[in-house]
């Protein structure tokens, strides 16, 4: 449970420090696609704008018990491991994800698009840290 626990945290920080990079990488280089989250739909106000620093650790401990579950159907590298695992939970969690939020919510298509490469992006990192941790 001690080693679940500690890399669960150490996968979170690193999501953590992406998405303060990728927030600045999207206003520095797509800044109309960074205008779009001015709309009132997204609002960070008050208490609920914790929920988006918490939310790097609740999908890495996620992320941390699917490692722990499937990790022997993934052979290979590390690195390989990791992103199979990466693309893998991409397909099964994020695309519908992304499917039903753009078919349901008026956000346009570049939004959900970079929603899902972003996910796909902190899946294969989770899965490369968990494939060179816990082998």
């Amino acid at each position: 449970m001690k080693k679940f626990l500690i890399k669960g945290v150490v996968a979170g920080a690193v999501l953590l420090v992406f998405s303060y990079v990728a927030l600045y990488l999207l206003v520095a280089f797509f800044p109309d696609l960074a205008e779009l989250y001015y709309d009132p739909v997204f609002s960070l106000e008050g208490e609920k704008g914790i929920l988006y620093f918490i939310h790097p650790f609740i999908l890495s401990f996620a992320l941390a018990w699917f490692w722990r579950r499937f990790k022997s159907l993934f052979h290979g590298s590390f690195w390989w491991r990791g992103t199979e695992m990466g693309l893998v939970y991409g397909l099964i969690a994020t695309l519908p994800s992304m499917w039903i939020t753009f078919s349901s919510l008026s956000v346009s298509v570049s939004l959900v698009i970079t929603w899902f490469l972003y996910g796909l992006f902190q899946a294969i990192v989770v899965g490369i840290i968990y494939a060179k941790m816990s082998p």
